[in-house]
């Protein structure tokens, strides 16, 4: 039915929408309430608070990390490998996230945020999502493109439903999630999006800012908003670089794993003592921020201490994002650059509308989402000029971050893992098409050492094209064309002496790239596969042709994959 109509994933993707909802208002709740009892604050406000006490601000998220410490041990002994993100999901496994590794992340996201560590709750919000789409799917056995975009109308209805905000959570799962945007997905992305944000409305209050701004602004004020872009971006660079730095650090050091989050959380709470806006994600310091004026180097020192407190926080091994995080170090920078601008040349824009296009700049620097952050700006202020001037920063700084970075922080991650994912983009049926599934197994070889005569009266012309050669331990030793072993010109001892390729092979476990790339550095049409290089025990051959043949048929399944949804 979902193949054969549209419709039917549109009400799907409602569904999906409704129970992403439901996952970011019971985090939020849950969220709210640990605030609440472990730091004593009003409402479960703390990095906004006027008052935390000290001892608490230390304190806690010390233990938050020794809880996180425990429980990354306990999880060790039983999975080996890393938990897959909607976006690697996409990208490799066609949409298919697991439920149960989706919850733990989830679970160590709220310890993490709700103990004070340094780090969002979006990445919980978007798994969670995302895992209920994806599993959705896989109960009802629907094919991978729908799969895909499904786990794209989950994160968009995460995102949507935690900032109020239906088109950011739409170009969130456009930009991010499904890496494109075609018209048949709109319809289920749009829902999903409406959906969650009419259930977070109903149970819980979202998490998101409105700014009025009437105003307009002048062709001389994007000067300054192309400025706001370059230094977006540059401080984008450098906290997703801290955070490399800081796992580095924690690597290289003798200090056992379980006890690395409780050491940052440390250090994340001798920050909070200087100013709480460090602890949690900074969701009520956002709001305090924006309305308060601070002077310069307090300004300074806020971007300072979170730029630092949210790298020791991930570094350390504490589970969350940096989207928030990145909200506040934005808005905190448009506010010091608009203080220098007014200083140096004088200013007529109102800083607070200067500190949303920090705001929404380095929000893509770190993210990757211009039209994302630039829909998040329409939906909070309502100002189409002002959502101009924002998608004019976050262009300058999403070219200066690809240009001087070339990643965002999530594919960064995946970078440091040793993963080649730029985007969502659906490269897993490339690594699916391997080498062991495309290869023939029925191959002639022959010893090495076989004489040229007996080589031709083993293979006369038109028996085979080509034939293997194994030394006398049954190693690979290269190809030998017959054609060419039966040419009038040929006069040599052994059939070794015509082998070809003798050291290039393929492994079954390659795929169609790595074979490709193997077939235009070696110059050969045909390469033999064998089990490992050591051993070099033949399994069979593949011919660039026929490589080349069974990925222009699998590109166009998938064109037409595309073209159907």
């Amino acid at each position: 039915m979902i193949r054969t109509d549209e419709v039917w994933l549109v009400l799907l993707a409602g569904v999906v929408g409704i129970g992403a909802g439901l996952i970011v208002a019971t985090m939020i709740a849950i969220s709210r309430i640990l605030h609440l009892l472990l730091f004593a604050t009003y409402s479960g406000d703390v990095s906004g608070a006027a008052y935390v006490d000290p001892l608490r601000i230390v304190a806690v998220p010390v233990i938050g990390g020794a809880i996180i410490g425990l429980l990354g041990v306990v999880l060790s002994r039983r999975r080996r490998t890393a938990i897959v993100d909607p976006v690697e999901a996409n990208a490799l496994h066609g949409g298919r996230l697991s439920i149960k590794d989706s919850l733990i992340l989830i679970v160590q996201t709220l310890i993490s945020n709700g103990f004070g560590a340094s780090v969002g709750l979006e990445a919980g919000y978007t798994q969670g999502g995302a895992a209920f789409a994806s599993g959705l799917a896989r109960a009802l056995r629907i094919r991978r493109a729908d799969m895909r975009t499904l786990v794209g109308c989950g994160a968009a209805g995460a995102i949507a439903a935690a900032f109020n905000a239906p088109l950011t959570g739409a170009f969130y799962a456009f930009e991010l999630i499904i890496a494109s945007y075609t018209i048949s997905a709109l319809a289920p992305v749009i829902v999903a999006s409406i959906c969650a944000v009419a259930v977070a409305r109903v149970l819980t209050t979202p998490l998101s800012f409105e700014i009025g701004f009437a105003g307009s602004l002048s062709a001389s004020n994007y000067v300054l908003v192309i400025v706001i872009g370059i230094a977006a971006a540059g401080l984008g660079i450098l906290i997703m670089r801290g955070v490399a730095f800081t796992e580095t650090l924690f690597r290289a050091s003798r200090i056992p794993t379980w006890l690395r989050p409780a050491i940052g959380g440390a250090l994340v709470g001798i920050m909070g003592l200087i100013t709480p806006t460090v602890l949690s994600s900074g969701h009520s310091a956002l709001h305090v921020g924006l309305d308060a004026t601070f002077p310069p180097l307090i300004l300074l020192m806020m971007i300072v201490l979170k730029s630092l407190a949210s790298a020791v926080s991930i570094g350390s091994g504490f589970r969350g994002g940096l989207f928030f995080a990145s909200l506040f170090l934005g808005a905190m920078l448009g506010k010091l650059v608009a203080w220098v601008w007014v200083v140096s040349f004088g200013l007529q824009t109102p800083p607070l509308i200067i500190a949303v296009i920090g705001m929404s700049a380095l929000a893509t620097a770190v993210l990757g989402g211009p039209l994302t952050m630039s829909f998040l700006a329409l939906e909070t202020t309502g100002s189409l000029p002002l959502t101009i001037a924002v998608l004019t920063a976050s262009v300058v700084s999403s070219i200066t971050v690809r240009r001087l970075f070339g990643y965002s922080f999530t594919t960064w991650r995946f970078h440091l893992r040793g993963e080649a994912i730029r985007s969502a983009a659906d490269i897993g049926w490339i690594r699916e098409l391997s080498v062991g599934r495309m290869m023939r197994r029925e191959v002639r070889t022959a010893p090495s050492n076989l004489t040229l005569a007996e080589f031709r009266r083993k293979f006369p012309l038109g028996s085979n094209q080509r034939v293997v050669l194994v030394d006398e331990t049954g190693r690979y030793a290269g190809i030998v064309l017959v054609a060419h072993a039966h040419g009038p010109e040929i006069d040599v001892e052994t059939v070794a002496d015509l082998a070809l390729n003798p050291k290039d092979v393929l492994l079954p476990q390659m795929n169609i790239k790595q074979a490709a790339s193997l077939f235009e550095t070696s110059r050969s049409e045909e390469l033999a596969v064998v089990d490992d290089r050591d051993k070099l025990r033949v399994l069979g051959i593949l011919t660039e042709q026929y490589a080349l043949r069974c990925y222009n048929a699998e590109l166009d399944s998938r064109s037409r994959d595309s073209a159907e949804v």
